[in-house]
């Protein structure tokens, strides 16, 4: 007899790590075609990835990782960082803007300013939280 086997469903993590690759290329600026090429897919096939559509396979996900300069654990950023002193990693995912301005940070060469950027950010933040703890 031949046994029949089920095509594996694409579940909830699935999905999560889909949208997940699709943030963090969209951040960086890559289309599905570039990141299919250098995966060695279709960006149909990216596209059903990021869709969770299709599960992505352990070293299809450390290459997408190598890529996009991130560790594969951003993929299940679930968790909460070990010191407990943070939001899970997938709130920063989840929201536009900060995807936005990773975007747009990212794409500025000189460290110098880059790092003025930052100092601003760092000042408002204090200034926002010292406004609300009076």
């Amino acid at each position: 007899m031949m046994t029949v086997t089920k095509p594996k469903l694409a579940t909830d993590a699935d999905r999560a790590i889909g949208s997940r690759i699709a943030a963090i290329r969209a951040a960086q600026g890559l289309s599905q075609t570039t990141l299919g090429h250098a995966i060695g897919v279709s960006f149909q096939q990216v596209q059903k990835y990021e869709k969770g559509r299709n599960r992505v396979g352990a070293s299809r996900l450390q290459m997408i990782a190598d890529l996009l300069k991130v560790p594969v654990e951003t993929f299940f950023a679930d968790k909460v960082p070990a010191d407990g002193s943070a939001a899970p990693v997938q709130t920063y995912f989840d929201d536009p803007a900060i995807m936005e301005l990773v975007a747009a940070f990212r794409s500025i060469p000189d460290q110098t300013t880059r790092s003025g950027i930052l100092s601003i950010v760092k000042a408002a933040a204090a200034l926002r939280n010292a406004s609300t703890e009076s």
